[in-house]
């Protein structure tokens, strides 16, 4: 397996290495040794699948509050999307930063997510499946999250956003500058 730390701090690229011949491949996408040794001894407990019909459906951003704050280890098994993060870690030295990356089944790359970081992803193929693995339980009771086109962060989504698919929950979440304001008071913690 190969791993790459991106421009935010914890955050990895995994690449799995494939094994192919003319029946198909094969590959070890997860080994809990290499993964503690490498990129997080947090262990993996809940694994989720995610599926989107139409493409332009943009879930998040979103994220959970200590204690129930999760790593996600994620993965596209069918289909392209666009993988959005943003850092609200309040002592991170890449505290508001962005890391935008196209993740897709074709390229097997895994995505790392430390706990403290909003994430969303916008879909750009139809039928796309998404895997993660998680650190926590899913919480409702401590769920957050930041609008999708918060000015201030400005994120680089796909021009399939101007008519993005949200759910009603994503298409009321408050603006950055009003989470990072609950964080300095305390109101939300974003890890432990």
């Amino acid at each position: 397996m190969e791993f790459k730390e991106q421009s935010i701090k914890g955050v990895f690229t995994i690449l799995p290495t494939y094994r192919e011949d003319e029946r198909g491949y094969f590959a070890e996408v997860f080994k809990a040794e290499f993964f503690a040794a490498n990129i997080s001894s947090l262990p993996l407990i809940q694994e989720n699948i995610a599926f989107s019909r139409e493409v332009g459906t943009l879930r998040g951003l979103h994220a959970q509050a200590a204690p129930f704050a999760q790593g996600k280890l994620l993965r596209v098994l069918r289909g392209v999307i666009l993988d959005m993060v943003v850092d609200i870690r309040p002592d991170s030295p890449s505290l508001g930063q962005s890391l935008c990356l196209e993740l897709s089944a074709a390229s097997h790359i895994q995505l790392w997510l430390p706990p403290g970081l909003l994430h969303g992803y916008q879909v750009l193929e139809a039928n796309s499946e998404i895997s993660y693995r998680v650190t926590a339980p899913y919480a409702p009771q401590s769920e957050f999250g930041v609008i999708w086109n918060d000015p201030e962060l400005n994120l680089p989504w796909h021009e399939l956003a101007q008519r993005p698919i949200l759910s009603a929950k994503d298409e009321n979440l408050p603006s950055f500058r009003q989470l990072m304001d609950s964080i300095a008071n305390r109101k939300i913690v974003p890890e432990k």
